[in-house]
């Protein structure tokens, strides 16, 4: 896989999971948008950004050891693809989106 976000990784792991899960968000929100937009090409592009992210983040729960970490981010991946690369359960975007707002929104406390 092409790495999209180069000099990312390292400053990634240091991040909070809040700071992880809001910043997935984010490309969550911009694939949610282009898919209503109906430009596949974005959507796919910010999909396949923020599947890196989550590659990102599941790698520095697994060098820390943070069990639960590492099971939140594999289930939310696993919904991620299905909704965005395999475009099952599209219908839920809102309430995806919904639940790394809440992410979002811890970081920022």
């Amino acid at each position: 896989m092409t790495v999209l976000h180069k000099t990312l990784e390292e400053r990634w792991a240091r991040m909070s999971l809040a700071e992880q899960m809001g910043n997935i968000g984010s490309e969550v929100s911009r694939a949610a948008f282009f898919l209503k937009k109906d430009d596949r090409e974005k959507c796919l592009n910010s999909a396949a950004r923020g599947l890196e992210l989550f590659d990102f983040s599941i790698k520095a729960a697994q060098q820390n050891k943070r069990r639960g970490a590492l099971k939140e981010l594999t289930r939310s991946r696993d919904i991620f693809c299905e909704i965005f690369f395999e475009m099952e359960h599209a219908e839920e975007i809102q309430s995806f989106q919904a639940y790394f707002d809440q992410f979002a929104l811890a970081a920022r406390k």
